[in-house]
C-alpha cells in the first residue's frame, strides 16, 4: 500500500519549515545486538518496579486523579541526593522536554545562543522551533571545546558535557570560566552522561551541579534515561538557582502543568533512593567501557577518551559507513553520523559482555577479509 500524500495547506508556516530531530533507530528484530541509542545494558533498580507495583496495588483507584503537578517527593529526593534546596530542582517529561523549556524560558532574546558545532543534534532543532539564532562554535581539531571560542555576545550557551557524540568531558574550571565571562547569559550544561564520568582525582566533583551556588547563571540538566536505566519512563531534571527554576516552572505551567504521571514519579523517586544500586551499575558500565576501548584499540581503531556510556571510534581505514553497514547485515546496530568531520567515526553504545564479544568477533572477521 502506497503512503498517502501529506497535505500541508492547513499547517502553520513554522510547522511547514521545521526539520525535526531524528532519534536513534529502534529496530525490532530477533537476535538483534542493539548498540546505537546509548541505553543502559543493566535494568533499573528493582525498587523501581516495586514502587510502581505498590502504587498500583494500594492506590490504583487514585489513578483517576491528577498527579502532583510539581513532583514534590521526587524533587525532594533529588535535592537530598545532590545536597541542594528543594527550590533548586526542576523535573519534567524527559530531559528533551526540560531542554525545550530551557530554550523557551531563557533564549528568546535578540542575542544568539552558542553551542558546539558537533554535539546533540536536537539543539539546532530547538533553535528552529523557538525562533532562536543558534550559532555553532567549531570544536578544536581534537574535538575538544575551547572556552575562549565563546567570547562573543550571547543570551545563552548550551553544551553537552560529556559531549555527544564525542564523549569528551569539559572541566569544571572551563565551565566556571564560561559562566563568569557571560554573567548575563544562562550557561546550560547538559549532563545526560555525567554519571559515567570520572576525574583522575576522585575527591573532585565532575558535575557542574557543584557550581550552581557559586554562579547564578549556570543551569544543569540531567536525565534518568542513561545511568538510571529508565529511558522508557521519561524523566528529566534541571538544577540551578531558585530564580532559574522558577522561570522553568512558569513556562512548564504555561505548557503542561502535569508532565510526570504518578507511576513515573514513584519509579523515579525509588531509583534516586537506591544509591547503592545506582553507583554499582555506573561502575560496571565504566568497566565495560574500558574493556571495549582496549579491544577496539587492539583492532586498530582510534578511540576517543570517553566519559560516557558509549565510545566514539574511527576504524583503521576510516570506512565507518561501510563498517556500520556490514555490522547491520549481521544484526549488530551501531550509530554512524554522515556529517562533516565525524563521518569516519562510529558511536558504539556500551553493552553487555555478550554483546561486546559478538561485536568484536564480527569486527575481527570483517577487518580480516
Amino acid at each position: 500500500m502506497s503512503e498517502a500524500k501529506i497535505d500541508t495547506r492547513l499547517w502553520s508556516t513554522k510547522a511547514r519549515n521545521l526539520s525535526p530531530y531524528v532519534p536513534g533507530e529502534q529496530p525490532q528484530h530477533n537476535n538483534l545486538c542493539k548498540l546505537n541509542t546509548n541505553e543502559n545494558p543493566y535494568p533499573p533498580s528493582p525498587k523501581v518496579a516495586e514502587a510502581i507495583a505498590q502504587l498500583l496495588v494500594e492506590q490504583a483507584t487514585a489513578l483517576r486523579l491528577y498527579p502532583d503537578p510539581e513532583s514534590d517527593a521526587l524533587r525532594s529526593a533529588l535535592a537530598d541526593f545532590y545536597q541542594l534546596e528543594h527550590n533548586q530542582v526542576f523535573v519534567g517529561n524527559g530531559s528533551d522536554e526540560v531542554l525545550a523549556l530551557v530554550f523557551a524560558s531563557f533564549f528568546l532574546k535578540e542575542r544568539p545562543v552558542l553551542a558546539p558545532d558537533i554535539s546533540y543534534s536536537f539543539y539546532p532543532v530547538y533553535g528552529q522551533t523557538f525562533g532562536v539564532n543558534l550559532i555553532q562554535i567549531p570544536l578544536e581539531s581534537d574535538f575538544s571545546i575551547d572556552p575562549d571560542s565563546y567570547r562573543q555576545p550571547c543570551s545563552g550557551i548550551i553544551i553537552a558535557n560529556p559531549n555527544a557524540p564525542t564523549g569528551l568531558l569539559l572541566s569544571l574550571d572551563a565551565i566556571g570560566k564560561l559562566a563568569s565571562e557571560h554573567p548575563n547569559a544562562v550557561v546550560v550544561i547538559d549532563e545526560a552522561y555525567i554519571d559515567f564520568a570520572q576525574c583522575e582525582d576522585d575527591s573532585r566533583p565532575v558535575s557542574a551541579i557543584s557550581l550552581i551556588n557559586e554562579y547564578d547563571n549556570i543551569l544543569v540538566t540531567q536525565t534518568f534515561s542513561k545511568s538510571r536505566s529508565l529511558a522508557g519512563l521519561r524523566v528529566g531534571m534541571a538544577f540551578g538557582n531558585a530564580s532559574l527554576i522558577e522561570a522553568l516552572t512558569r513556562m512548564k505551567n504555561s505548557f503542561n502543568s502535569f508532565p510526570l504521571d504518578k507511576l513515573a514519579q514513584a519509579g523515579a523517586t525509588a531509583s534516586v533512593l537506591d544509591t547503592e544500586y545506582f553507583r554499582q551499575t555506573c561502575q560496571q558500565v565504566i568497566d565495560l567501557r574500558e574493556s571495549l576501548t582496549v579491544d577496539l584499540t587492539a583492532l586498530g581503531y582510534t578511540v576517543l577518551p570517553s566519559q560516557t556510556n558509549f565510545i566514539f571510534a574511527r576504524p583503521k581505514n576510516g570506512n565507518a559507513s561501510a563498517v556500520a553497514q556490514a555490522l547491520r547485515e549481521q544484526g549488530i546496530i551501531v550509530r554512524h553520523f554522515d556529517k562533516p568531520r565525524i563521518q569516519d567515526y562510529l558511536r558504539i553504545t556500551v553493552g553487555t559482555p555478550e554483546q561486546h564479544k559478538r561485536l568484536i568477533e564480527a569486527l575481527t572477521e570483517l577487518h580480516r577479509a
